[in-house]
Protein backbone atom coordinates (compact mmCIF):
# COMPACT_ATOMS: atom_id res chain seq x y z
CA UNK A 1 0.00 0.00 0.00
CA UNK A 2 1.26 3.63 -0.83
CA UNK A 3 2.73 5.38 2.06
CA UNK A 4 1.84 9.37 2.45
CA UNK A 5 5.29 10.87 4.03
CA UNK A 6 3.97 13.69 6.20
CA UNK A 7 7.35 14.06 8.64
CA UNK A 8 10.97 14.59 6.80
CA UNK A 9 12.64 13.10 9.18
CA UNK A 10 10.51 9.90 8.90
CA UNK A 11 11.40 10.04 4.82
CA UNK A 12 14.88 10.29 5.31
CA UNK A 13 14.88 7.00 7.06
CA UNK A 14 12.90 5.48 4.09
CA UNK A 15 14.94 2.38 2.61
CA UNK A 16 13.47 2.80 -0.86
CA UNK A 17 14.43 6.29 -1.31
CA UNK A 18 17.35 5.28 -3.30
CA UNK A 19 14.92 2.80 -5.93
CA UNK A 20 12.18 5.95 -5.45
CA UNK A 21 15.15 8.09 -7.13
CA UNK A 22 15.63 5.17 -10.06
CA UNK A 23 11.43 6.15 -10.58
CA UNK A 24 12.28 9.63 -10.75
CA UNK A 25 15.49 9.42 -13.34
CA UNK A 26 13.31 7.26 -15.24
CA UNK A 27 10.80 10.07 -15.75
CA UNK A 28 12.98 12.67 -16.07
CA UNK A 29 14.99 11.12 -18.76
CA UNK A 30 11.93 11.36 -20.81
CA UNK A 31 11.40 15.05 -20.37
CA UNK A 32 15.66 15.16 -21.44
CA UNK A 33 15.52 12.98 -24.38
CA UNK A 34 11.98 14.38 -25.68
CA UNK A 35 13.33 18.41 -25.53
CA UNK A 36 16.68 18.05 -27.67
CA UNK A 37 15.52 15.27 -30.35
CA UNK A 38 12.73 17.86 -31.78
CA UNK A 39 15.53 20.59 -32.17
CA UNK A 40 17.50 18.33 -33.61
CA UNK A 41 14.73 17.58 -36.35
CA UNK A 42 13.46 21.17 -36.60
CA UNK A 43 15.77 21.56 -39.93
CA UNK A 44 14.38 18.26 -41.47
CA UNK A 45 10.79 19.27 -40.02
CA UNK A 46 10.85 22.73 -41.08
CA UNK A 47 12.14 21.57 -44.90
CA UNK A 48 9.19 18.90 -45.10
CA UNK A 49 6.43 20.88 -43.34
CA UNK A 50 7.71 24.36 -45.03
CA UNK A 51 7.47 26.15 -41.80
CA UNK A 52 9.57 29.16 -41.40
CA UNK A 53 11.51 30.32 -38.27
CA UNK A 54 8.41 31.90 -36.41
CA UNK A 55 6.56 28.70 -37.06
CA UNK A 56 9.58 26.22 -36.22
CA UNK A 57 9.63 28.37 -32.98
CA UNK A 58 6.45 27.58 -32.35
CA UNK A 59 6.49 23.96 -32.70
CA UNK A 60 9.31 24.66 -29.66
CA UNK A 61 7.64 27.09 -27.60
CA UNK A 62 3.72 25.26 -28.01
CA UNK A 63 5.62 22.71 -25.51
CA UNK A 64 6.93 25.17 -23.08
CA UNK A 65 4.57 27.68 -22.81
CA UNK A 66 2.40 25.18 -22.16
CA UNK A 67 4.52 23.71 -19.59
CA UNK A 68 5.19 26.65 -17.95
CA UNK A 69 1.43 27.84 -17.64
CA UNK A 70 0.39 24.69 -15.90
CA UNK A 71 3.00 23.82 -13.85
CA UNK A 72 2.09 25.97 -10.79
CA UNK A 73 -1.80 24.29 -10.89
CA UNK A 74 0.07 20.37 -10.99
CA UNK A 75 2.16 21.54 -7.98
CA UNK A 76 -1.05 21.80 -6.31
CA UNK A 77 -2.69 18.39 -7.58
CA UNK A 78 0.27 16.93 -6.68
CA UNK A 79 0.21 18.58 -2.81
CA UNK A 80 -3.70 17.93 -2.38
CA UNK A 81 -4.08 14.38 -4.43
CA UNK A 82 -0.80 12.44 -4.34
CA UNK A 83 2.40 13.29 -6.64
CA UNK A 84 3.09 9.84 -7.79
CA UNK A 85 -0.52 9.87 -8.61
CA UNK A 86 -0.48 12.95 -10.70
CA UNK A 87 2.89 12.16 -11.91
CA UNK A 88 1.77 8.61 -13.24
CA UNK A 89 -1.25 10.56 -14.57
CA UNK A 90 1.50 13.35 -16.49
CA UNK A 91 3.32 10.39 -18.34
CA UNK A 92 0.54 8.99 -19.53
CA UNK A 93 -0.53 12.69 -21.41
CA UNK A 94 2.94 13.19 -22.56
CA UNK A 95 2.43 9.36 -24.19
CA UNK A 96 -0.54 10.84 -25.49
CA UNK A 97 1.01 14.02 -27.31
CA UNK A 98 3.95 11.76 -28.71
CA UNK A 99 1.16 9.87 -30.52
CA UNK A 100 -1.08 12.95 -32.18
CA UNK A 101 2.88 13.71 -32.94
CA UNK A 102 3.76 10.85 -34.60
CA UNK A 103 0.61 10.96 -37.19
CA UNK A 104 0.41 14.70 -37.60
CA UNK A 105 0.89 16.18 -41.29
CA UNK A 106 1.23 19.86 -41.22
CA UNK A 107 2.84 22.40 -38.90
CA UNK A 108 -0.46 22.74 -36.82
CA UNK A 109 -1.23 19.24 -35.48
CA UNK A 110 2.68 19.11 -34.49
CA UNK A 111 1.94 22.40 -32.53
CA UNK A 112 -1.10 21.12 -31.10
CA UNK A 113 0.34 17.71 -30.14
CA UNK A 114 3.55 19.23 -28.57
CA UNK A 115 0.79 21.67 -26.36
CA UNK A 116 -0.78 18.24 -25.13
CA UNK A 117 3.15 17.04 -24.32
CA UNK A 118 3.66 20.14 -22.39
CA UNK A 119 0.40 19.20 -20.40
CA UNK A 120 1.91 15.86 -19.62
CA UNK A 121 5.17 17.36 -18.69
CA UNK A 122 3.88 19.83 -16.66
CA UNK A 123 2.63 17.04 -14.12
CA UNK A 124 6.02 15.62 -14.46
CA UNK A 125 9.06 17.67 -13.79
CA UNK A 126 7.65 19.71 -10.54
CA UNK A 127 6.77 17.18 -8.86
CA UNK A 128 9.43 14.68 -9.48
CA UNK A 129 11.84 17.08 -8.06
CA UNK A 130 8.81 18.09 -4.99
CA UNK A 131 9.37 14.68 -3.99
CA UNK A 132 13.07 14.96 -2.76
CA UNK A 133 12.52 17.07 -0.29
CA UNK A 134 10.40 14.62 1.18
CA UNK A 135 12.49 11.55 0.77
CA UNK A 136 15.99 13.04 1.56
CA UNK A 137 18.11 15.37 4.01
CA UNK A 138 20.58 18.01 2.91
CA UNK A 139 23.12 16.49 2.43
CA UNK A 140 21.78 13.88 0.66
CA UNK A 141 19.46 16.04 -1.11
CA UNK A 142 22.24 17.80 -3.32
CA UNK A 143 23.41 14.54 -4.39
CA UNK A 144 20.10 13.63 -5.38
CA UNK A 145 19.22 16.55 -7.53
CA UNK A 146 22.80 16.08 -9.17
CA UNK A 147 21.50 12.52 -10.09
CA UNK A 148 18.12 14.24 -11.00
CA UNK A 149 19.73 16.55 -13.81
CA UNK A 150 22.17 14.12 -14.59
CA UNK A 151 19.07 12.23 -15.87
CA UNK A 152 18.12 15.24 -17.79
CA UNK A 153 21.12 15.97 -19.08
CA UNK A 154 21.67 11.68 -20.17
CA UNK A 155 18.37 12.00 -21.97
CA UNK A 156 19.59 15.02 -23.57
CA UNK A 157 22.33 13.43 -25.94
CA UNK A 158 20.22 10.44 -26.39
CA UNK A 159 17.77 12.25 -28.53
CA UNK A 160 19.91 13.97 -30.73
CA UNK A 161 21.66 10.30 -31.40
CA UNK A 162 18.40 8.79 -31.81
CA UNK A 163 17.01 11.20 -33.73
CA UNK A 164 19.50 11.52 -36.08
CA UNK A 165 19.52 7.71 -36.58
CA UNK A 166 15.87 7.57 -37.28
CA UNK A 167 15.24 10.88 -38.89
CA UNK A 168 18.37 9.06 -41.63
CA UNK A 169 16.06 6.02 -41.92
CA UNK A 170 12.35 6.62 -41.27
CA UNK A 171 9.84 9.61 -41.14
CA UNK A 172 10.03 12.67 -38.93
CA UNK A 173 7.25 11.55 -37.04
CA UNK A 174 9.26 8.63 -35.42
CA UNK A 175 11.06 11.02 -32.98
CA UNK A 176 7.24 11.59 -31.73
CA UNK A 177 6.97 7.48 -31.27
CA UNK A 178 10.24 6.66 -29.57
CA UNK A 179 8.42 8.35 -26.51
CA UNK A 180 6.26 5.77 -26.38
CA UNK A 181 8.92 2.77 -24.42
CA UNK A 182 10.58 5.08 -22.80
CA UNK A 183 7.12 6.80 -21.31
CA UNK A 184 6.68 2.99 -20.54
CA UNK A 185 9.50 2.24 -18.40
CA UNK A 186 8.64 5.45 -16.72
CA UNK A 187 5.44 4.48 -15.52
CA UNK A 188 6.46 1.06 -14.65
CA UNK A 189 8.91 2.54 -12.29
CA UNK A 190 6.91 5.33 -11.04
CA UNK A 191 4.18 2.37 -9.76
CA UNK A 192 6.56 -0.05 -8.57
CA UNK A 193 9.10 2.03 -7.17
CA UNK A 194 8.08 5.37 -6.19
CA UNK A 195 5.74 6.04 -2.80
CA UNK A 196 3.32 8.10 -2.55
CA UNK A 197 2.97 11.65 -0.71
CA UNK A 198 1.26 14.14 -0.70
CA UNK A 199 -0.45 17.28 1.59
CA UNK A 200 -4.12 17.01 2.18
CA UNK A 201 -4.53 20.39 3.20
CA UNK A 202 -3.30 21.73 0.17
CA UNK A 203 -5.34 24.56 -1.26
CA UNK A 204 -7.56 23.86 -3.97
CA UNK A 205 -6.17 24.47 -8.18
CA UNK A 206 -8.11 28.09 -8.82
CA UNK A 207 -9.53 27.53 -12.38
CA UNK A 208 -9.30 31.43 -12.90
CA UNK A 209 -5.81 31.75 -11.71
CA UNK A 210 -4.42 29.09 -13.85
CA UNK A 211 -6.68 30.81 -16.85
CA UNK A 212 -4.87 34.35 -16.04
CA UNK A 213 -1.31 32.42 -16.54
CA UNK A 214 -1.74 30.39 -19.69
CA UNK A 215 -3.15 33.60 -21.44
CA UNK A 216 -1.06 36.18 -19.96
CA UNK A 217 2.25 33.45 -20.77
CA UNK A 218 0.60 32.93 -24.50
CA UNK A 219 0.42 36.85 -25.06
CA UNK A 220 3.62 37.64 -24.21
CA UNK A 221 5.37 34.49 -26.05
CA UNK A 222 3.42 35.08 -29.02
CA UNK A 223 4.42 38.97 -29.55
CA UNK A 224 8.09 37.93 -29.06
CA UNK A 225 7.68 35.58 -31.70
CA UNK A 226 5.73 37.79 -34.22
CA UNK A 227 7.86 40.95 -33.69
CA UNK A 228 10.62 40.91 -36.05
CA UNK A 229 8.27 39.69 -38.76
CA UNK A 230 5.85 42.02 -37.95
CA UNK A 231 7.34 45.11 -36.29
CA UNK A 232 7.69 46.36 -32.48
CA UNK A 233 5.21 48.93 -33.45
CA UNK A 234 2.59 46.45 -35.12
CA UNK A 235 -0.88 46.98 -33.28
CA UNK A 236 -1.13 43.32 -33.17
CA UNK A 237 2.13 42.79 -31.44
CA UNK A 238 1.36 46.11 -29.04
CA UNK A 239 -2.02 44.47 -28.14
CA UNK A 240 -0.36 41.31 -27.31
CA UNK A 241 1.83 42.80 -25.14
CA UNK A 242 -0.36 45.16 -23.87
CA UNK A 243 -2.48 42.02 -23.00
CA UNK A 244 0.01 39.97 -21.74
CA UNK A 245 0.96 42.53 -19.22
CA UNK A 246 -2.59 43.36 -18.02
CA UNK A 247 -3.59 39.54 -17.29
CA UNK A 248 -0.25 38.80 -15.67
CA UNK A 249 -0.89 41.91 -12.96
CA UNK A 250 -4.52 40.59 -12.56
CA UNK A 251 -3.03 37.33 -11.59
CA UNK A 252 -0.38 38.85 -8.87
CA UNK A 253 -3.38 41.08 -7.66
CA UNK A 254 -5.92 37.76 -7.29
CA UNK A 255 -3.41 35.95 -5.49
CA UNK A 256 -2.37 38.79 -3.67
CA UNK A 257 -5.73 38.31 -2.01
CA UNK A 258 -5.95 34.72 -2.01
CA UNK A 259 -5.22 33.48 1.71
CA UNK A 260 -3.68 30.22 0.26
CA UNK A 261 -2.36 31.14 -3.33
CA UNK A 262 -1.40 29.07 -5.83
CA UNK A 263 1.37 31.46 -6.96
CA UNK A 264 2.52 32.62 -3.55
CA UNK A 265 4.58 35.78 -3.90
CA UNK A 266 5.67 35.50 -0.29
CA UNK A 267 8.11 32.73 -1.17
CA UNK A 268 9.90 35.12 -3.90
CA UNK A 269 10.51 37.59 -0.32
CA UNK A 270 12.67 34.80 0.63
CA UNK A 271 15.96 36.45 -0.78
CA UNK A 272 17.85 33.05 -0.78
CA UNK A 273 14.65 31.16 -2.88
CA UNK A 274 14.38 34.08 -5.17
CA UNK A 275 18.38 34.48 -6.49
CA UNK A 276 18.45 31.13 -6.63
CA UNK A 277 15.62 30.28 -8.75
CA UNK A 278 16.68 33.29 -10.74
CA UNK A 279 20.15 32.11 -11.14
CA UNK A 280 18.56 28.78 -12.72
CA UNK A 281 15.84 30.65 -14.76
CA UNK A 282 19.10 32.64 -16.43
CA UNK A 283 20.68 29.26 -17.53
CA UNK A 284 17.31 27.96 -18.93
CA UNK A 285 17.14 31.09 -20.81
CA UNK A 286 20.53 30.35 -22.25
CA UNK A 287 20.33 26.89 -22.99
CA UNK A 288 16.89 26.88 -24.58
CA UNK A 289 18.22 29.80 -26.65
CA UNK A 290 21.64 27.39 -27.78
CA UNK A 291 19.96 24.31 -28.07
CA UNK A 292 17.46 25.94 -30.61
CA UNK A 293 20.03 28.24 -32.78
CA UNK A 294 22.81 25.44 -32.76
CA UNK A 295 21.11 22.63 -34.66
CA UNK A 296 20.51 24.79 -37.79
CA UNK A 297 24.59 25.69 -37.56
CA UNK A 298 25.62 22.30 -37.54
CA UNK A 299 23.34 20.82 -40.25
CA UNK A 300 22.58 23.70 -42.39
CA UNK A 301 26.12 25.82 -42.32
CA UNK A 302 28.38 22.74 -41.68
CA UNK A 303 26.55 20.39 -43.61
CA UNK A 304 26.07 17.60 -40.97
CA UNK A 305 23.46 15.08 -41.48
CA UNK A 306 20.32 15.03 -38.35
CA UNK A 307 22.77 11.83 -36.63
CA UNK A 308 26.09 14.12 -37.59
CA UNK A 309 24.00 16.75 -35.51
CA UNK A 310 23.81 14.74 -32.60
CA UNK A 311 26.96 13.43 -32.61
CA UNK A 312 28.64 16.73 -32.61
CA UNK A 313 26.37 18.10 -29.80
CA UNK A 314 28.05 15.54 -27.34
CA UNK A 315 30.44 17.91 -25.71
CA UNK A 316 27.68 20.15 -24.55
CA UNK A 317 25.99 17.35 -23.01
CA UNK A 318 29.31 15.36 -21.52
CA UNK A 319 29.98 18.91 -20.01
CA UNK A 320 26.57 18.99 -18.12
CA UNK A 321 27.02 14.97 -17.10
CA UNK A 322 30.54 16.09 -15.28
CA UNK A 323 28.75 19.22 -13.77
CA UNK A 324 26.15 17.40 -12.44
CA UNK A 325 27.89 14.26 -11.13
CA UNK A 326 30.73 17.09 -9.16
CA UNK A 327 28.59 19.32 -8.03
CA UNK A 328 28.20 17.91 -4.56
CA UNK A 329 32.00 18.03 -3.47
CA UNK A 330 32.39 21.28 -4.80
CA UNK A 331 29.47 22.70 -3.31
CA UNK A 332 30.61 21.03 -0.05
CA UNK A 333 34.15 22.44 -0.03
CA UNK A 334 33.13 26.14 -1.54
CA UNK A 335 29.68 26.93 -0.52
CA UNK A 336 26.75 26.80 -3.41
CA UNK A 337 27.23 31.11 -4.00
CA UNK A 338 30.93 30.53 -5.41
CA UNK A 339 29.91 27.84 -7.29
CA UNK A 340 26.66 29.26 -8.40
CA UNK A 341 28.47 32.87 -9.71
CA UNK A 342 31.94 30.45 -10.73
CA UNK A 343 29.77 28.25 -13.14
CA UNK A 344 27.50 31.06 -14.35
CA UNK A 345 31.09 32.88 -15.28
CA UNK A 346 32.49 29.81 -16.91
CA UNK A 347 29.04 30.08 -19.22
CA UNK A 348 29.89 33.40 -20.14
CA UNK A 349 33.14 32.74 -21.12
CA UNK A 350 31.65 29.60 -23.12
CA UNK A 351 29.13 32.21 -24.73
CA UNK A 352 31.19 34.58 -25.33
CA UNK A 353 34.31 32.67 -27.19
CA UNK A 354 30.96 31.07 -28.62
CA UNK A 355 30.00 34.55 -30.56
CA UNK A 356 33.35 34.57 -32.20
CA UNK A 357 32.55 31.50 -34.66
CA UNK A 358 32.73 32.60 -38.26
CA UNK A 359 31.93 30.39 -41.34
CA UNK A 360 35.46 29.07 -41.75
CA UNK A 361 35.75 28.36 -38.01
CA UNK A 362 34.72 24.51 -38.34
CA UNK A 363 33.53 22.04 -35.81
CA UNK A 364 36.63 22.10 -33.40
CA UNK A 365 36.63 25.26 -32.44
CA UNK A 366 32.41 24.71 -31.63
CA UNK A 367 33.26 21.83 -29.58
CA UNK A 368 35.67 23.67 -27.57
CA UNK A 369 33.53 26.04 -26.38
CA UNK A 370 30.26 23.29 -26.03
CA UNK A 371 32.26 21.62 -23.55
CA UNK A 372 32.99 24.72 -21.76
CA UNK A 373 29.52 25.72 -21.63
CA UNK A 374 27.94 22.29 -20.80
CA UNK A 375 30.36 22.69 -17.64
CA UNK A 376 29.53 26.15 -16.43
CA UNK A 377 25.24 25.11 -16.93
CA UNK A 378 25.88 22.17 -14.86
CA UNK A 379 27.59 23.80 -11.75
CA UNK A 380 25.24 26.57 -12.14
CA UNK A 381 21.97 25.02 -11.95
CA UNK A 382 22.64 22.27 -9.27
CA UNK A 383 23.54 24.26 -6.81
CA UNK A 384 20.88 26.84 -7.81
CA UNK A 385 18.29 24.16 -8.07
CA UNK A 386 19.25 22.59 -4.68
CA UNK A 387 19.45 25.84 -2.49
CA UNK A 388 16.07 26.60 -4.01
CA UNK A 389 14.72 23.41 -2.75
CA UNK A 390 16.03 23.58 0.24
CA UNK A 391 14.08 26.60 1.06
CA UNK A 392 11.08 25.48 0.83
CA UNK A 393 8.63 23.64 3.76
CA UNK A 394 8.08 20.46 2.99
CA UNK A 395 4.63 19.82 3.15
CA UNK A 396 4.29 22.22 0.52
CA UNK A 397 7.13 21.17 -1.64
CA UNK A 398 4.62 20.64 -4.57
CA UNK A 399 3.54 24.00 -5.06
CA UNK A 400 7.08 25.55 -4.40
CA UNK A 401 8.90 23.31 -6.63
CA UNK A 402 5.91 24.61 -9.48
CA UNK A 403 6.78 27.87 -8.78
CA UNK A 404 10.31 27.22 -9.14
CA UNK A 405 9.64 25.26 -12.34
CA UNK A 406 6.97 28.04 -13.93
CA UNK A 407 9.67 30.19 -13.83
CA UNK A 408 12.66 28.85 -15.01
CA UNK A 409 10.11 27.45 -18.00
CA UNK A 410 9.45 30.59 -19.05
CA UNK A 411 12.87 31.53 -19.01
CA UNK A 412 13.01 28.83 -21.91
CA UNK A 413 10.14 30.10 -23.42
CA UNK A 414 11.86 33.85 -23.69
CA UNK A 415 15.12 31.80 -24.19
CA UNK A 416 13.67 30.57 -27.14
CA UNK A 417 11.47 33.77 -28.23
CA UNK A 418 13.78 36.49 -27.53
CA UNK A 419 17.41 35.06 -29.14
CA UNK A 420 15.11 33.13 -31.95
CA UNK A 421 13.36 36.35 -33.03
CA UNK A 422 17.14 38.28 -32.56
CA UNK A 423 18.39 35.43 -34.88
CA UNK A 424 15.97 35.87 -37.63
CA UNK A 425 16.03 39.51 -37.61
CA UNK A 426 19.89 39.63 -37.97
CA UNK A 427 19.91 37.28 -40.17
CA UNK A 428 17.29 38.57 -42.73
CA UNK A 429 19.43 41.65 -42.17
CA UNK A 430 22.47 40.09 -43.24
CA UNK A 431 20.81 38.00 -46.31
CA UNK A 432 21.95 39.28 -49.65
CA UNK A 433 19.16 38.40 -51.82
CA UNK A 434 19.32 40.39 -54.65
CA UNK A 435 18.65 39.23 -57.97
CA UNK A 436 16.12 36.33 -57.00
CA UNK A 437 12.87 36.65 -57.95
CA UNK A 438 10.51 37.89 -55.34
CA UNK A 439 8.96 34.76 -54.34
CA UNK A 440 12.29 33.04 -53.79
CA UNK A 441 13.77 36.06 -52.21
CA UNK A 442 11.28 35.42 -49.76
CA UNK A 443 11.63 32.25 -48.80
CA UNK A 444 14.66 32.59 -48.56
CA UNK A 445 14.58 34.87 -45.64
CA UNK A 446 12.32 32.78 -43.78
CA UNK A 447 15.52 30.45 -42.35
CA UNK A 448 18.93 29.22 -43.37
CA UNK A 449 17.38 25.47 -44.07
CA UNK A 450 14.91 27.39 -46.69
CA UNK A 451 17.90 29.28 -48.53
CA UNK A 452 19.77 26.51 -49.09
CA UNK A 453 16.89 24.87 -50.33
CA UNK A 454 15.66 28.00 -52.85
CA UNK A 455 19.83 27.95 -53.60
CA UNK A 456 19.84 24.06 -54.55
CA UNK A 457 17.07 24.99 -56.92
CA UNK A 458 18.38 27.86 -57.99
CA UNK A 459 21.74 26.69 -58.54
CA UNK A 460 23.17 30.05 -56.59
CA UNK A 461 26.38 29.15 -54.59
CA UNK A 462 26.22 32.84 -53.63
CA UNK A 463 22.79 32.72 -51.94
CA UNK A 464 23.86 29.98 -49.95
CA UNK A 465 27.41 31.46 -48.89
CA UNK A 466 25.34 34.73 -47.86
CA UNK A 467 22.98 32.65 -45.91
CA UNK A 468 25.14 30.35 -44.49
CA UNK A 469 27.16 34.14 -43.59
CA UNK A 470 23.96 36.03 -42.25
CA UNK A 471 22.87 33.04 -40.18
CA UNK A 472 26.16 32.89 -38.63
CA UNK A 473 26.31 36.52 -37.69
CA UNK A 474 22.85 35.82 -35.87
CA UNK A 475 23.90 33.37 -33.81
CA UNK A 476 26.89 35.30 -32.77
CA UNK A 477 24.80 37.99 -31.52
CA UNK A 478 23.03 35.53 -29.99
CA UNK A 479 25.82 34.01 -27.88
CA UNK A 480 27.49 37.41 -27.10
CA UNK A 481 24.01 38.78 -25.57
CA UNK A 482 23.43 35.57 -23.60
CA UNK A 483 26.95 35.99 -22.19
CA UNK A 484 26.37 39.26 -21.33
CA UNK A 485 23.10 38.09 -19.47
CA UNK A 486 24.96 35.08 -17.80
CA UNK A 487 27.92 37.64 -16.51
CA UNK A 488 25.65 40.35 -15.09
CA UNK A 489 24.16 37.25 -13.10
CA UNK A 490 27.36 35.97 -11.69
CA UNK A 491 27.38 39.27 -10.36
CA UNK A 492 24.54 40.17 -8.88
CA UNK A 493 24.38 36.36 -7.53
CA UNK A 494 27.84 37.13 -6.11
CA UNK A 495 27.28 40.18 -4.42
CA UNK A 496 23.73 39.34 -2.99
CA UNK A 497 23.27 36.17 -2.21
CA UNK A 498 23.57 34.98 1.14
CA UNK A 499 26.23 32.77 2.08
CA UNK A 500 25.41 29.43 3.24
CA UNK A 501 25.60 28.26 6.78
CA UNK A 502 25.87 24.06 7.55
CA UNK A 503 25.40 22.17 4.81
CA UNK A 504 24.70 22.40 1.33
CA UNK A 505 22.03 24.89 -0.44
CA UNK A 506 20.69 26.02 3.04
CA UNK A 507 20.38 29.37 4.40
CA UNK A 508 19.39 29.90 7.63
CA UNK A 509 19.54 32.97 7.83
CA UNK A 510 16.55 33.70 5.23
CA UNK A 511 14.28 31.25 6.30
CA UNK A 512 12.25 32.99 8.69
CA UNK A 513 8.81 32.54 6.97
CA UNK A 514 9.35 28.65 6.29
CA UNK A 515 7.96 26.50 9.31
CA UNK A 516 10.49 24.73 11.39
CA UNK A 517 10.18 21.39 10.21
CA UNK A 518 11.48 22.93 7.10
CA UNK A 519 14.81 24.04 8.77
CA UNK A 520 15.39 20.69 10.13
Amino acid sequence: MATVMKSPAAARQDPRRWWALGALVASMLVLGFDMTILNVALPTMADQLGADTGEQQWMADAYVVVFAALMLPAGLLGDRFGRRRVLMTGLAVFLAGSLLGALAHDVLPVVVARAVMGVGGALVMPLALAVLPALFAPGERTKAVGIVSAASALGAPLGPLVGGWLLDHFWWGSIFLINVPMVAIGLTACAFLLPETSDPAAPKVDVASTALTAAGLGSLIYAVIEAPGRGWGDPLVLGMLAGALVLLAALVLRERRVPRPMLDMSLLRNRGFCLNTMAATLVMFVLAGLLFVLPQYLQAVLGNDAFGTGIRMLPLMGGLLVAAKGAEPVVRRFGPRAVISGGLVVLAFAAILGSRTNVGSGYGFTALWLSVAGLGFGFAVVPSMDSALGALPVERAGSGSGLMMTVRQVGSALGIALLGSLLALAYTRELDTGGLPGPAGDAAGESVVAAHAVADRLGSARLAESADAAYVHGMGLVLLVSGVAALVTALLVAALLPKAGDGPGQDPDDMGEAPADARE
